[in-house]
């Protein structure tokens, strides 16, 4: 079963990340910023740039994504769930036994949708330029480059 779910990028086309390190928010570029950007591979592993741990690709989600994207796919599972058992209960018995299958699951209401807010500042690594975040605007430096976990200041 493929869900596909949608979440919000700010007007400049970033999306908001949590480290699972620190728990900090920052927002990365979603899909290529430039020409230079389509020109390199994604890592295998990204740093915070308010903290430079690093971890894979796909640690970065927020509390209220992951949340989202549960109660979004739930009603999904729930109904293709349902009818799996409607199918095999429809096949199964004999003469002498007969299992049927009454009621039906209580599906949730799909979640309200994400906003996101035009909030952070636009910083760039000098090592990796073509990679750029948005970081807290009362965030005290060092910064660390989302590609190579490189520490720098602005």
């Amino acid at each position: 079963m493929d869900i596909s779910i949608n979440l919000p990028l700010d007007n400049d086309g970033f999306l908001r990340r949590e480290c699972p390190h620190c728990m900090g928010h920052f927002k990365w570029h979603h899909g290529p910023a430039n020409e230079e950007a389509e020109q390199h591979t994604d890592p295998d592993t990204y740093y915070c740039p308010l903290c430079g741990q690093p971890a894979g690709p796909d640690s970065w989600w927020t509390t209220e994504q992951l949340e989202f994207a549960q109660g979004a796919a739930l009603p999904a599972v729930l109904t293709d769930l349902e009818n799996e058992f409607g199918r095999a209960f429809k096949k199964s018995g004999n003469r002498h036994l007969r299992i049927e299958m009454t009621g039906h699951f209580d599906t949730p209401d799909a979640p309200s949708p994400l906003s996101e807010p035009d909030d952070m500042a636009i910083i760039t690594s000098p090592c990796h330029g073509y990679e750029p975040v948005k970081v807290p605007e009362d965030r005290a430096m060092p910064f660390y480059c989302l590609v190579c976990g490189r520490a720098f200041a602005i």
